[in-house]
């Protein structure tokens, strides 16, 4: 198939329209068969439920091409799962995971075109999202909603490729005990809207969020999970129960155990033993993982020995290893790539 005329390799992290997106709708209780649509508007009552009370979640994967030229999705199946858990948090219907699956196959063959070639740096980002759309007035969950897919070709996240960030200790707490932070809603990153754009105002990449109940424990960035390494090689991460389950931290961790060979932790980590990691990363599906080289925490400088001109060596191999696994040059594990074409 022929590519669109696009500058592939200097793609920015945009919004570009593309040709085709999936729009079922649900009402007396069921879902509509759905399908294909042209038509990029959204058009609601002023009263929608998503406009009154921020009824909406999401999710984000990725389609590439392979190095021997195939389109592929990255385990599309636990992003299904996963808007399953955020639908019951918010009073929403679940959308079946074959249904999610098939709607995300349809809207990346459908704009094959726009997958870009292997090789460019860049992907197909692939948006599947929910929201209330009938009239709302008294705070209740809505009746009717719609589920769309939309996909937009892009390129990495942080500009300037894996440059080593510097990050903030928040004073904002990103998501409360026993709250919504464990799923993936709209509502959780409008929140942390106000805190990113003051933390670009005083230089820095990203905020570190604290639990909000000791604020002693470190949690997670507005849209990305933490991978610590330690001075013995061992991968760590932040367990707890408001931090939203990274489909690709969880894929870091498995790659870590069984293709190189390291120790994985999942364990509480205070803010007071950052200084004592040798490597720290953010990992999410749009960047993979973002070194980390320096995290401020009110004045007191924590310097990664990983240092601010690369990757550490362990986030180095972690990184290599799962994008050689999404891009088809190592043997992914069973299950992991759904094939479109």
């Amino acid at each position: 198939m022929e590519k669109k005329n696009i500058d592939w390799s200097n793609l920015g992290f945009g919004y570009i329209a593309t040709e085709q997106r999936f729009v079922s709708n649900y009402k007396n209780g069921a879902w509509e068969e759905g399908g294909l649509t042209t038509d990029s508007m959204v058009t609601i009552s002023e009263c929608a439920g998503v406009l009154q009370y921020a009824q909406t979640i999401f999710e984000g994967l990725k389609a590439y091409t392979t190095e021997d030229g195939r389109i592929v999705t990255f385990r599309p199946d636990l992003n299904a799962e996963r808007m399953e858990q955020s639908a019951r948090r918010l009073e929403m219907p679940v959308f079946p995971k074959e249904r999610f699956i098939e709607a995300v196959r349809q809207v990346v063959k459908a704009n094959a075109a726009y997958v870009p070639p292997y090789g460019t740096g860049a992907t197909l980002y692939i948006r599947p999202y929910m929201f209330g759309s009938n009239p709302v007035i008294g705070v209740k969950p809505a009746d009717e909603y719609q589920f769309r897919v939309f996909v937009t070709p892009v390129g990495p996240y942080f500009k300037g490729g894996v440059k080593p960030l510097t990050i903030r200790v928040s004073d904002f707490d990103r998501a409360a005990p026993h709250g919504t932070g464990h799923i993936k809603a709209g509502l959780n990153y409008a929140m942390s809207l106000h805190a990113i754009v003051t933390a670009h105002e005083d230089g820095y990449d990203e905020n570190m969020y604290l639990d909000a109940a000791t604020r002693t424990y470190v949690e997670e960035t507005g849209g990305a999970n933490f991978l610590f390494v330690t001075r013995d090689n061992k991968v760590v991460t932040p367990k707890s129960s408001s931090i939203l389950p990274s489909i690709t931290r969880r894929s870091l961790v498995y790659v870590a155990k069984e293709y190189l060979g390291l120790e994985v932790e999942e364990r509480e980590i205070p803010v007071s033993e950052l200084g004592e990691f040798a490597e720290c990363g953010l990992c999410g599906t749009a960047a993979v993982i973002s070194p980390v080289g320096k995290i401020v925490d009110h004045g007191r400088e924590i310097c990664l020995p990983s240092g601010m001109e690369h990757m550490g060596p362990v986030t180095q191999k972690l990184y290599d290893t799962l994008t050689g696994i999404q891009m088809g040059r190592l043997k992914a594990p069973e299950g992991w790539i759904y094939q479109i074409g």
